[in-house]
């Protein structure tokens, strides 16, 4: 099993990272561009309205959420296989080969943070353009 880590840790944390990377920017340009030209006046009730603007936000909110926590969990097993082959290395162990591995397991959180900052971003513009819409569409309801 820590051979097999060994040889696809950062692999299986980049394609998780990248899916939900990928996920999260189609999701977001998606909703930007439906925003742009949704008809609020089509809706008779606020709740109709409200499920139809928030149709994908939670992925996105919960891919900002997880992200990191992907990227801590390959980072931790980056440092367990480290600390494994410290283990068995049986007393000659380089400090060079240790900073190294200990350096590249880190890079799997900064992936994760690099997925999990423009989610939020993301998420938080595109839920205060549901409250703009919801807000107008209100307006409009309240003066006919």
């Amino acid at each position: 099993m820590i051979d097999f880590l060994r040889v696809n840790l950062d692999l299986l944390v980049f394609t998780i990272l990248g899916v939900m990377s990928f996920l999260m920017v189609w999701f977001s340009v998606e909703r930007y561009l439906y925003y742009r030209r949704v008809d609020t006046g089509r809706f008779d009730s606020e709740q109709e309205l409200n499920v139809d603007l928030t149709r994908h936000l939670t992925l996105i909110s919960t891919i900002g959420a997880n992200a990191p926590y992907i990227g801590l969990l390959g980072t931790v097993a980056g440092i367990l296989i480290t600390f494994y082959d410290i283990g068995t290395a049986g007393g000659s162990v380089e400090v060079g080969t240790v900073l190294v591995g200990l350096a590249l397991a880190l890079k799997a959180t900064a992936m994760g943070l690099l997925v999990a900052i423009p989610a939020i971003w993301s998420y938080n513009g595109l839920l205060r353009k549901v409250e703009v819409l919801t807000a107008l569409w209100r307006g409009r309801r309240g003066s006919q």
